[in-house]
């Protein structure tokens, strides 16, 4: 009866390392952004904790989009296998601007779900003044909600409908690289909406 208790507990032990060992990956509503100290008037800095959070790292795809209150694109980047995102700007000080990132790990797995990582974060960004203690003034580049990631995976009915009138902006393959239409290779295909698909079309 001992070696069978013992048994049972070397047995269940194990299983709950192997499960330690699957967990790669936050819940997207534990991830953010955050301005960098180095953003200044004319060029901006933000960290993405998804890259710290979620392995492997080198599969991290973070898609970004910057614009105007008008919908107008300021700027785009997609980066594979780092925290920041950063670019000199000539927006004014005065402007809202809109930041959407998209992050996609299709090797990350949530603990809960078993779904890989498709996380959509959207806030908005704005020069905020302060003064410091001595009475001078400063300014920082500051997000206003400090919205935390929304699960792309979990669709509702109206996202379903979002969907459907959704228009492709761009093919990457899996270094980040924009690409074509390519057979028998894992390609992301980015939508306007900030959906981020996954497909390999067989020949």
């Amino acid at each position: 009866m001992k070696k069978n208790f013992s048994l049972l507990a070397i047995i269940f032990v194990l299983i709950q390392t192997t499960q330690a060992q699957i967990i790669s990956a936050v819940p997207c509503d534990m991830l953010g952004m955050s301005v960098n100290v180095g953003s200044q008037e004319t060029s901006i800095s933000i960290y993405h904790s998804g890259q710290y959070l979620t392995h492997p790292q080198e599969h991290n795809i973070f898609v970004w989009e910057f614009s105007d209150q008008l919908g107008n694109l300021l700027h785009q980047d997609t980066i594979v296998d780092d925290a920041f995102c950063n670019f000199g700007h000539s927006w004014s000080l005065t402007d809202t601007i809109n930041v959407t990132v998209t992050l996609v790990n299709d090797s990350a797995i949530l603990p809960l779900t078993g779904n890989s990582i498709n996380c959509l974060f959207e806030d908005q960004l704005f020069w905020y003044i302060d003064t410091f203690p001595t009475g001078t003034l400063y300014g920082s580049w500051t997000f206003i909600h400090n919205n935390p990631g929304v699960d792309q995976n979990t669709q509702t009915g109206i996202d379903n409908y979002v969907l459907e009138n959704r228009r492709l902006i761009k093919i990457i393959d899996i270094l980040g690289k924009e690409s074509k239409e390519i057979k028998n290779q894992s390609l992301f295909y980015i939508y306007n909406d900030g959906t981020v698909v996954k497909k390999i079309i067989l020949e």
